[in-house]
């Protein structure tokens, strides 16, 4: 379908987003947001103020339509003209492997985290000098009293 058979009470009709599609498939090529837009405008007829109050509403209609993809550089095109790159790794690794590393990582990591614990009391009588133990005397409650 071209533009240029549309009639226009049709084309007024139609969405923005759908006379760029419409733009885009016949140009068959990318285009900056501005010039399509102008396009649209020029197709529908519709006054330069307009253009720049509308702009930025385009751009969001476009950038949420699926059929619309933004390239490098701000332009914009079908999504259809463009191949995704698709990368294939050969080397696959079954389930089982996948998860058993899984359950490995998850030991290791409860395994720092008990070791670091920070209310856990690492000191002990034996990390103090014997010379600040002598004048340590130990007085058995029991004993005290049985002696008064």
């Amino acid at each position: 379908m071209r533009l240029t058979d549309i009639p226009k009470e049709e084309l007024e009709a139609m969405n923005y987003d759908d006379i760029a599609y419409i733009i885009l498939n016949e140009e068959k090529t990318k285009m900056k947001i501005n010039e399509l837009f102008k396009k649209v405008c020029t197709a529908l007829e519709l006054p330069e103020n307009l253009f720049e109050e509308k702009i930025a509403d385009f751009f969001e209609l476009l950038t949420t339509d699926k059929r619309f993809i933004m390239l490098e550089d701000g332009y914009w095109d079908l999504r259809e003209h463009h191949n995704p790159k698709v990368v294939v790794d050969d080397e696959e690794e079954d389930e089982e492997t996948l998860l058993a590393e899984a359950e490995e990582d998850l030991a290791d990591n409860m395994e720092e985290e008990t070791e670091e614990d920070i209310f856990y009391d690492t000191d002990t009588d034996d990390d103090l000098p014997d010379d600040d133990l002598e004048d340590l005397v130990v007085i058995d409650v029991d004993d005290e009293e049985a002696n008064s």
